[in-house]
């Protein structure tokens, strides 16, 4: 993936107000330290972050501007991370009721399946995972375990399993064009066909194969993060209305992004989707997936 410089857009002030309740389904939380991190990979290797904010930030930023609630997401870069981030996320939903918070583990991380109960057990809703930062296919022997956990506590999961957008220079060079197929993603959905899965950015850049595969598949569901925008290489989707409309998720990636925070929901306003598609996406949908009243 080339690297991309930031947009000087104007953002707006609150949400319009034809919105009247959204969810954005894909924001990041971590600590200020992992935050840090982040920031300076970006700034080296990707797109510059608009939002550099803590996580108390975030959710304040959000929530002023008119969001009713944030599904919090985050991912361990490394083994033995995963606890400390979930414990981090359980406190943040513990001081601020917007948020439902989701766990993490590392592939393949000894002890995994006890992660990922603890993290069940402080009331985590899912978990998220990375394949690219990971080092994953879905298909490798190390995610059974971890299938079968989210399967057995009826937790879904948030997979960056798309193969785009592609950056060389993660730390493990595995590729995710091989990694990452749509194919090894409907393997895992016929094979544990209670697991709710949920693949981000509509799929990019597999968006034909999986605007079929929700059609197939009742266990599946993708978001909207950076897809609704003209921003990334390889981000060309297919329309929304062409989508199966109760398996769509609105999410923008927030804050890690490079363009205003409202630069989605103001895409939205210029397709003109009917009134019940609108309602699914920005909340009803990921009610249905997190299988919890929002």
């Amino acid at each position: 993936m080339r690297s991309c410089t930031s947009l000087d857009d104007l953002e707006g002030k609150r949400l319009p107000e034809c919105f009247s309740t959204v969810t954005d389904a894909h924001v990041h939380l971590f600590p200020d330290r992992v935050f840090k991190a982040i920031w300076r990979w970006f700034d080296q290797f990707a797109w510059p972050i608009r939002y550099k904010l803590t996580s108390p930030q975030i959710i304040e930023f959000l929530t002023s501007m008119g969001l009713n609630r944030i599904l919090g997401l985050h991912y361990a870069h490394k083994p033995g991370m995963a606890r400390e981030l979930n414990a981090y996320m359980a406190e943040l939903c513990q001081e601020y009721p917007q948020i439902i918070g989701t766990a993490t583990v590392f592939p393949g991380e000894k002890d995994a399946v006890n992660i990922l109960k603890e993290a069940f057990e402080m009331g985590l809703n899912g978990i998220k995972l990375h394949a690219h930062v990971q080092y994953f296919a879905m298909d490798d022997a190390v995610m059974h375990e971890i299938f079968e956990s989210c399967a057995d506590h009826n937790k879904p999961m948030i997979i960056h399993v798309g193969r785009e957008p592609k950056n060389p220079n993660y730390p493990y060079k595995r590729d995710p064009y091989e990694t990452c197929k749509a194919e090894k993603v409907e393997f895992i959905l016929r094979k544990y066909p209670s697991l709710r899965i949920c693949v981000p950015h509509l799929g990019a850049d597999e968006f034909d194969q999986y605007r079929r595969l929700l059609e197939r598949y009742d266990n599946l569901w993708v978001d909207t993060a950076m897809a609704l925008v003209d921003y990334v290489p390889n981000f060309a989707p297919s329309k929304l209305s062409d989508l199966r409309a109760d398996r769509v998720i609105f999410g923008t990636d927030f804050p890690n992004i490079p363009y205003s925070w409202d630069t989605e929901i103001r895409r939205l306003e210029t397709l003109q989707l009917p009134e019940d598609y609108l309602q699914g996406l920005l909340e009803g949908n990921l009610s249905e997936f997190l299988s919890i009243k929002i």
